[in-house]
This record gives C-alpha cells, sequence and structure tokens, in this order.
C-alpha cells in the first residue's frame, strides 16, 4: 500500500534536498546517490555537516565521492560497514508502486547494492519522472562486462528490447566498474519483474537500472509542494 501525503514547501530542488535531509539523524551513516537531484541533497547535507552534524556517508559513484570529500563530508567504505540508516538518490522513472528505473547517470549497479544494504531508501525526483507504468520514457539501462558485450546485445534483441551501448566523448562509456551500458530502448512495461529475471539470466549483465520493491519513501519535487509518497505494509 502507500501512502501520499502532501507538505508546503519553496519549490526546487533545494526544498527536495530540505524535506530528504529531515530524514536524517545525527550519527547516521548515509548512502549518497548520483545524479542532478541526489548531487543538490549532498550538497545541503555538506552544509549541516559544515554545521557541526555528525554523519558518514557512503557514496555511490566516484564523481559523488569527490563532490563529498570536496563538502569535508566524512566518508566511510562498505565493506566496513553492516548497514546503512539511509540512501538518497535520484531515479528515471517512478511508478505508481514506487518502483523504479535508474540509470541513465551511470551508477546503476554501485546505487542498486547501497540500496540493498540500506534500511530506507529515500528517492527524489521531479513531478517529470513519475510515470503510470514503467518504461513510459523508453530506456532501461543495462549493465554488461567489456567482454560480453556483443553477446548481450543480441540476447537482449532476443528479449524484444533494442540495446544500444551508450557512448561518451566518442568512445564507449565505462562505469565507474570498468564496464560498458547497453541503453535498451523499450515501450511500456506490463511485468517488470519477469523482464529482471530474464536480463539477469544472460550471461555478462551484472545489473539492471529495474529497482522493484526497494524505494521506501519517494519525494516529489511540485512547483509550490514537496508531496511524499510512503511505502508502508499491508
Amino acid at each position: 500500500m502507500i501512502e501520499i501525503d502532501q507538505r508546503p514547501n519553496p519549490p526546487g530542488l533545494h526544498a527536495l534536498a530540505e524535506a530528504a535531509l529531515g530524514m536524517i539523524r545525527e550519527g547516521f551513516v548515509v548512502g549518497l546517490g548520483t545524479g542532478h537531484a541526489a548531487t543538490a541533497f549532498v550538497e545541503t547535507l555538506g552544509d549541516r555537516v559544515r554545521d557541526g552534524f555528525r554523519i558518514r556517508g557512503v557514496p555511490t559513484s566516484s564523481d559523488t565521492a569527490k563532490l563529498a570529500q570536496r563538502l569535508g563530508i566524512p566518508l566511510v567504505p562498505l565493506d566496513e560497514i553492516q548497514a546503512i540508516d539511509v540512501t538518497v538518490d535520484g531515479a528515471d522513472e517512478v511508478d505508481p508502486h514506487l518502483d523504479l528505473i535508474k540509470g541513465l547517470g551511470g551508477a546503476l549497479v554501485r546505487e542498486k547494492i547501497v540500496a540493498s544494504v540500506s534500511r530506507r531508501l529515500v528517492i527524489v525526483v521531479g513531478a517529470e519522472k513519475l510515470v503510470s507504468v514503467l518504461g513510459e520514457h523508453g530506456v532501461l539501462p543495462v549493465e554488461v562486462v567489456p567482454f560480453g558485450l556483443s553477446l548481450c546485445q543480441r540476447r537482449v534483441t532476443e528479449l524484444g528490447l533494442r540495446p544500444v551501448p551508450r557512448e561518451a566523448e566518442g568512445k564507449l562509456f565505462a562505469t565507474d566498474n570498468g564496464n560498458y551500458v547497453l541503453d535498451c530502448k523499450l515501450d511500456k512495461l506490463p511485468n517488470p519483474v519477469a523482464l529482471e529475471q530474464a536480463l539477469r539470466a544472460i550471461p555478462g549483465i551484472v545489473g539492471t537500472g529495474l529497482f522493484l520493491g526497494m524505494a521506501d519513501t519517494v519525494l516529489v519535487e511540485h512547483v509550490d509542494r514537496v508531496e511524499v509518497r510512503q511505502r508502508r505494509s499491508s
């Protein structure tokens, strides 16, 4: 069951960041997401840390790690902790069940690892990221090992998707893990669980941008308010 609340707040990413920061407590280990909205949160958290707020961060990408270090946010390696209290991250699509598509920022596997060890996953998005069915925006990122790129392209095509290797600056884009990303063109997904299972069964695919049943809270930026969507147990 999804609970929806609406809280008045100034518009903009700052309002989202402040709303997310309200869910962080002194002494927490905080997962730090990657992307535009997540960056706004990290910057707001950095301001609070400079004022004496004590937390430790676990970044989901090298870019986020560099930003956190520049802001003075203390970081802790994932292998030195048992769990993350709260992770704040963005998403590319959010459906009515709070299932997500992520990965346009290129950090999908590390984001999923961090989310999986988090007691609470908070997603911050603009209203344009809300969809009625996953796949409405037409792209699902999939991370693959370089050795299996051509095989993965063929197998993903056989599933009815249209995989395109992501490029950056005229060459194949590489994730922080040294892998490549297939941006899979698709239509709406009536059964994302089945697609996730089929993709993960392909040798060489190490992760997909489908984050199913993982988000606990979604904060949505509207013009005049921040909407809170909360996953609750039935």
